[in-house]
């Protein structure tokens, strides 16, 4: 009975540090809102630029951003950040390159994975969005809401024939 109590305790302990392991990887990679609140916090600019573009100010968010970049040329949130302005301002292929940046330097950023789908449906690449939606199911080990949104956006497309996309906010 011992025995059967410490197997079962062992198994139960294994099962919760895989979960907290699980929810630590996937949050510490850069949410669907575009990336890490703790950067945001520990840098007025980028806090800044997060709370224009959470009111769709995206136009007055860029040249922040721009400035954290300059600042922190590592800062994949803030490309993140910024491409996902640039997209919603109406210039998805101009984002493409952006998001690609916070992807070489974090290439586990989830919510870049998701935006730079996005980025491509917007530009009809299907075959892009659906390479990064992959990507998204191989980092997100029991799904995620970054994989979720894109493959909706992704379904959406298909079933529509290209004609509903994800949409500039202008």
């Amino acid at each position: 009975m011992k025995l059967a109590w410490n197997v079962a305790s062992r198994q139960a302990l294994l099962l919760v540090v895989g979960i907290v392991l699980v929810h630590g990887v996937a949050g510490a990679a850069g949410g669907g809102g575009g990336g890490d609140a703790g950067n945001a916090r520990q840098d007025p600019a980028l806090a800044t630029a997060v709370q224009l573009i959470q009111t769709r100010q995206y136009e007055r968010a860029v040249p922040l951003l721009e400035d954290v970049i300059r600042r922190d040329p590592r800062n994949a949130d803030a490309y993140n950040w910024l491409a996902y302005a640039t997209r919603k301002n109406g210039d998805p292929a101009k984002a493409i390159p952006i998001y690609q940046k916070a992807l070489d330097i974090d290439p586990r950023h989830l919510g870049a994975h998701e935006y730079i789908g996005e980025a491509y449906l917007a530009l009809d690449d299907l075959a892009h969005a659906k390479e990064h939606l992959k990507r998204l199911d191989k980092l997100c080990l029991f799904s995620c809401e970054e994989y979720r949104d894109l493959k909706k956006a992704v379904q959406a497309y298909e079933k529509s024939n290209g004609a509903v996309k994800p949409a500039a906010a202008r």
